[in-house]
């Protein structure tokens, strides 16, 4: 079975440093883009970032450029999410995700939920003030 398994979630103060790793597992993992959403209490599920495969490119959601870099080790199977200068308003469950193809799927401006197929639990970050 297809598998994903985010990691790294913890508490932080805020402008301090995390990075969440999404393990992949039961997929050729160098053809996937894997994507990163966050979800607040009482908010919609947001785009963070997304890397493609295959030289495909990345994504940064608006509130986070500048602050988090995706990346990811074709040897490890794993997407990483390094997240800097962290703020109060970045708590939030965070999900990995995958679309099962190369590229990621944006519309207006935003990563798009609705295309990606497999999903993992989710890591916990929450940014003290």
């Amino acid at each position: 079975e297809v598998q994903l398994q985010a990691s790294g979630g913890g508490l932080v103060q805020a402008g301090g440093s995390l990075r969440l790793a999404c393990a992949v597992s039961g997929v050729y993992f160098d053809d996937f883009a894997v994507g990163w959403f966050r979800q607040a209490p009482g908010k919609e599920r947001e785009g963070v970032s997304c890397i493609g495969a295959r030289d495909r490119g990345t994504w940064y959601g608006d509130g986070v450029k500048g602050r988090f870099t995706i990346s990811r080790d074709n040897a490890k199977n794993t997407v990483y999410l390094q997240m800097n200068s962290l703020k109060p308003e970045d708590t939030a469950v965070y999900y990995c995700a995958s679309p099962g193809v190369v590229a990621c799927t944006v519309v207006q401006g935003d990563l798009s939920h609705y295309g990606m197929v497999y999903w993992g639990k989710g890591t916990l970050v929450t940014v003290s003030s």
